[in-house]
């Protein structure tokens, strides 16, 4: 029975962990897509950074 358990446990947290990762790749994808947004819209009279920091 125990052995049983520790698969099935293994198999949540490499589902969990699958899941996750699939989130912060589309997360990930996001914010490449607004940096690329905010690099092309950039106003003409600044520095050339969009950002404050």
């Amino acid at each position: 029975m125990v052995p049983l358990l520790l698969v099935l446990l293994l198999v949540l947290i490499l589902f969990g962990a699958g899941f996750a990762m699939k989130i912060l790749w589309w997360v990930a994808l996001a914010v490449l897509v607004l940096w690329l947004v905010g690099f092309v819209a950039r106003p003409k009279g600044s520095s050339g950074r969009w950002y404050r920091w």
